[in-house]
């Protein structure tokens, strides 16, 4: 009687096929599988047959990035935060739980105390202000630099002190010495103390060693007995002219005063009080008041010439002189 085996084939292809699936679940790529994280996610992504692109498409991140993930090449990846949110992002993609995956990474790499890098292909802008200040700093330097220069340059090409003559030195006394000691000849004063040269009033050498200039000093030298100079007729004019302003009395005035140069007048009274006080200009005159006791004060009496009822009398004899007296 034959045996009925369909059943053990049953079993046997039920076996076999169990076992396959069982060595297929066995064999399937987790997170925890490979060296590191990195070929975790590789595994996981071949596994689903998914290229790179496709995460990259499907997670945002850059194909270049995700490469780097998957060798673990943090060198060529943003700074850690970067890498870390990165990582989430690829094992969620790929239907795996990403805060696994983040600590697989951090058990395969635990944090090193380094600064953070700034992410990959982000450039630096620096502040224009500090470029301006450090040009601003240079500026000044080479200014102050040139000044100093330029300060040395004045000071050696300027007149040099003059040196003190070489008159030896001067020998000290012994304790005890007496008498005369010899020295040497005096030094040069210095620069500051030289006597400048004496003034000269402009148009001073024309008037002569009297002042009279125009004056004829012959007439000027003839005296008569009472003192007063003669008068010439070469020189002053026999009758009154008037040349300017005429100051004083009208017509009762006998005495008149009328100024050759420029000089001051005064004309005082008996008790000192002062009648008449002028500069006067050349050509000006002063007609005196018939007054008692009047008297005349002058600067420079060459300069004022007399005249009497309108008729010369020559200079004014003195600085001081009295009315009456140049009347007669």
């Amino acid at each position: 009687m034959p045996l009925d085996t369909g059943r053990i084939a049953e079993l046997d292809m039920a076996t076999e096929h169990g076992g396959e699936a069982i060595l297929s679940q066995a064999s399937a790529p987790t997170l925890q599988s490979g060296p590191d994280i990195g070929q975790a996610l590789k595994m996981l992504r071949e596994a689903r047959g998914l290229s790179l692109e496709d995460v990259a498409e499907t997670t945002r991140v850059r194909r270049a990035y995700l490469g780097a993930i998957e060798d673990l090449r943090l060198d060529a990846l943003p700074s850690r935060p970067f890498t870390i949110g990165y990582i989430r992002a690829y094992a969620e993609a790929l239907g795996q739980s990403g805060e696994a995956a983040v600590e697989r990474f951090k058990s395969d790499e635990p944090v090193l105390e380094e600064p953070l890098r700034a992410p990959v292909g982000v450039l630096r802008d620096s502040d224009p202000r500090i470029a301006a200040i450090i040009a601003a700093v240079l500026l000044v330097v080479a200014a102050i630099i040139v000044w100093n220069i330029a300060q040395r340059a004045m000071s050696s090409s300027g007149p040099q002190p003059p040196a003190a003559a070489d008159v030896g030195a001067i020998p000290a006394l012994q304790p005890g010495q007496t008498g005369p000691v010899a020295l040497g000849a005096p030094l040069p004063p210095p620069m500051e103390s030289t006597t400048p040269d004496l003034y000269e009033t402009p148009g001073l050498a024309l008037a002569g060693e009297d002042g009279a200039g125009d004056l004829d000093k012959a007439a000027v030298a003839a005296v008569q007995a009472d003192g007063a100079l003669a008068a010439n007729a070469r020189v002053l004019v026999p009758t009154f002219q008037a040349k300017g302003q005429v100051y004083g009395g009208a017509g009762t005035s006998l005495v008149t005063l009328q100024a050759l140069k420029a000089g001051s007048l005064v004309v005082r009274g008996a008790d000192g009080s002062v009648y008449f006080a002028r500069q006067m200009a050349a050509g000006e005159a002063y007609r005196a008041p018939q007054v008692v006791g009047l008297s005349v004060d002058v600067s420079e009496p060459r300069n004022f010439q007399v005249f009497v009822a309108g008729q010369s009398r020559g200079l004014l004899p003195a600085p001081q002189a009295s009315v009456a007296e140049l009347a007669y």
